[in-house]
């Protein structure tokens, strides 16, 4: 199954376009982390990673030249068993995680695949590094739920992957530096944890400090209204005819332009289907044969250079032909 779900997110994190975050200290940030957390059969919980990090800058990323440290990860204390799974980037276990010594190639994405194992029924807390636009948290079907404190989590539901059912949970927009816990329950399963309870909010979990909102109309925005020429007019009646003729000409231009489009669509229907179907196939084709040499390795058929030859030679093909399925997803 981790093969399965290894396959599954190299073809994931590739359709995902090479772009970051908005501007931080760091270039680096985390356009996606996907997390899957399952039990092992020795009792402890497993929890594979698949990272996008992305350098939003023109320059390629080397570190802050503090050290040899390229990207730095941290791993939650307690953890045992890391493996880092990919050995074409050089990475180094360090006391609080490790650490990547390649560049990052300006305006480009380097995925970081690893995992490690907790011990059963401990809390997880984990530490984000660096901004996130999104994480996935994944649990295989009637394999437990995940409950979580100091972060707001969406529950996602079901879905199945490559035979697989998992019940799945989002995150957004984590700033780095912010950690958060999850607990993991493998005998407690997703129908019987409320949706309420998979949602905490951070002021639930941070304290009794709550913050007020803010007022409805900002005092510069009302003084700069009364010294306008528009004064006599009320301000809410104004927005809403400001507001309709927006709507109007938006639908006007809209209506118009998808008319003339409409017929080139049509046309080109027919030709796009077929290119996509030709693509979608090559995908399924390139992804089975990963799988059988992920096999053929682990059975000890074949060394580990024609193991990596091959392995880097479909990574190559599923790569050209993800750049190609973009133009149908994007």
């Amino acid at each position: 199954m981790i093969k399965k779900i290894t396959v599954f997110f190299l073809g994931l994190l590739l359709l995902i376009p090479f772009t970051g975050a908005a501007a931080a200290p760091s270039p680096i940030s985390v356009d996606v982390h996907y997390l899957v957390v399952s039990p092992t059969s020795d009792g402890s919980t497993n929890l594979m990673n698949m990272v996008n990090y992305t350098n939003t800058s023109a320059e390629d990323y080397k570190g802050d030249g503090k050290s040899e440290a390229v990207l730095n990860v941290s791993i939650p204390t307690g953890a045992d068993g890391f493996t880092f799974l990919d050995n074409k980037i050089a990475a180094k276990q360090v006391d609080s995680g490790f650490i990547t010594t390649d560049p990052v190639p300006a305006n480009q994405t380097m995925v970081l695949p690893y995992s490690y194992r907790m011990a059963a029924g401990e809390e997880i807390n984990l530490m984000v590094d660096y901004p996130v636009q999104m994480m996935q948290i994944l649990v295989p079907e009637g394999m437990g739920s995940i409950e979580f404190k100091n972060i707001k989590a969406t529950y996602q539901g079901s879905f199945k992957m490559d035979d697989q059912n998992y019940t799945g949970y989002s995150v957004d927009s984590i700033e780095a530096g912010l950690t958060f816990t999850m607990m993991y329950d493998k005998d407690k399963q997703p129908s019987a944890v409320s949706e309420a309870s998979s949602t905490q909010s951070q002021t639930e979990t941070s304290g009794n400090v709550t913050k007020s909102a803010p007022a409805f109309h900002n005092p510069g925005h009302l003084r700069m209204w009364a010294q306008s020429p528009l004064r006599s007019w009320d301000p809410h009646v104004f927005l809403i005819i400001l507001s309709a003729i927006i709507i109007a000409a938006i639908s006007f231009f809209t209506y118009f332009r998808m008319k003339a489009r409409a017929e080139d669509r049509r046309l080109g229907a027919d030709k796009e289907e077929k290119a996509f179907k030709l693509l979608m196939a090559k995908q399924k084709a390139i992804m089975d044969k990963i799988l059988e040499l992920e096999e053929n390795y682990g059975e000890g058929n074949m060394s580990e250079a024609d193991y990596n030859a091959k392995l880097n030679a479909y990574k190559q093909h599923l790569v050209q032909v993800k750049l190609n399925l973009r133009q149908f997803v994007e």
